[in-house]
């Protein structure tokens, strides 16, 4: 694994005993000693897991045109967005398909921070920076200085106050606020990935160590990529890669409500109006294994005995049994009786809602 990237918290995990895997680029903890169960437990039950996001993405926007070129990039409206707010939002091409999913933080009129996928850092950078020309804008990228990390569980605030200089109960959900984490500039969001309520933090490499030591004693433990899998696909998160890709659309993949077609022109604009006016040409449901199995990422749908798609994200839940993401014929979407092919048998299931089980996140 020599070719791949390592986090500045790399030897912390290996001191921890995490189990190491290439991922994104990077060689990155899968689970730690007690594996990913009991670590997806210890959130899902009230304390507070650190995970090491740090091979995701950030790039700066700045500039008198921010505002316009985001308008023009992404798909959610970025004027409705006040300072200290994050945005869910997409970045599509020309053909409306996803190239990623992205957060979009409004640090004020002329500058906002993004967050970008891992595995597609350099695609995303190289697609916002081309269209830079068209705009009074400077676009930095500031991955390879910044650690990420997500501090997720109902303990997440206790553990992270005491290294904050302002009071973490005035950062509402999906918003953020410009802090000194040890004294030293960062930044904290109260979002994540994992349906409970947290934190993701952006601080400078320099402090990483620290902070994930501090977090430590403060209570918290670290979670692996599993256990992080495990929480996100409970609550019905997409993943690039997984419900989207640059073969499904907004229409598709259920995300037209980060897709304003008010708000004036943007890409893939036209291209996901038309597919709207075409129909869906397969849809993502939530589908739950009334028999017992474990649906798993490419086993086959089938809808009244005839192979109608496949599972894009599936796990077994504690909570909730055999659930799953997939994608399925339009006229399957809501009728039909489900089964999942699970080594060759198929397997009774049901659609279901979303999320999986009760999501804890404040609101």
């Amino acid at each position: 694994m020599s070719d791949l990237a390592r986090t500045p918290l790399f030897d912390e995990h290996v001191a921890l005993g995490g189990k190491i895997v290439p991922f994104a680029g990077f060689e990155m903890p899968v689970q730690y000693k007690n594996g990913a169960l009991k670590e997806y437990t210890f959130v899902r039950e009230g304390g507070a897991g650190i995970f090491d996001i740090t091979h995701m993405g950030q790039a700066r926007v700045s500039g008198p045109d921010a505002l316009a070129f985001l308008q023009y990039l992404s798909t959610n409206d970025v004027s409705k967005l006040t300072a200290g707010q994050v945005q869910y939002s997409a970045l599509l091409d020309d053909a409306g398909t996803f190239i990623d999913d992205i957060t979009t933080y409004k640090i004020s009129n002329t500058e906002y921070y993004l967050c970008i996928n891992a595995a597609n850092r350099h695609k995303d950078v190289a697609h916002l920076q081309a269209q830079t020309t068209a705009f009074d804008v400077s676009l930095v990228d500031e991955s390879d200085d910044t650690t990420l990390l997500a501090l997720q569980g109902m303990a997440a605030q206790a553990a992270l106050q005491p290294l904050i200089d302002i009071d973490l109960e005035t950062i509402g959900y999906y918003k953020f606020a410009q802090v000194k984490v040890n004294g030293i500039d960062g930044i904290v969001s109260r979002t994540g990935y994992t349906g409970e309520d947290g934190f993701e933090m952006y601080i400078p490499n320099s402090i990483a160590v620290a902070v994930w030591k501090e977090l430590l004693e403060n209570g918290a433990e670290p979670i692996g990529l599993a256990a992080r899998d495990m929480l996100r696909t409970e609550m019905g998160y997409a993943l690039y890669g997984h419900e989207i890709s640059d073969a499904v659309t907004p229409v598709e993949a259920k995300l037209m409500w980060i897709t304003k077609f008010d708000k004036g022109d943007f890409i893939g604009k036209a291209a996901v109006a038309a597919r709207q006016v075409e129909g869906a040409r397969q849809r993502l449901i939530a589908v739950k294994l009334t028999g017992r199995g474990i649906p798993r990422e490419h086993y086959k749908v089938f809808a009244d005995g005839v192979e109608s798609g496949e599972v894009t994200s599936g796990m077994y839940s504690p909570m909730a049994g055999g659930v799953a993401l997939a994608y399925v014929k339009p006229e399957h979407a809501d009728t039909g009786e489900l089964a999942v092919e699970i080594r060759g048998k198929r397997v009774a299931a049901e659609r279901s809602t979303l999320p999986f089980v009760r999501s804890n996140v404040r609101r």
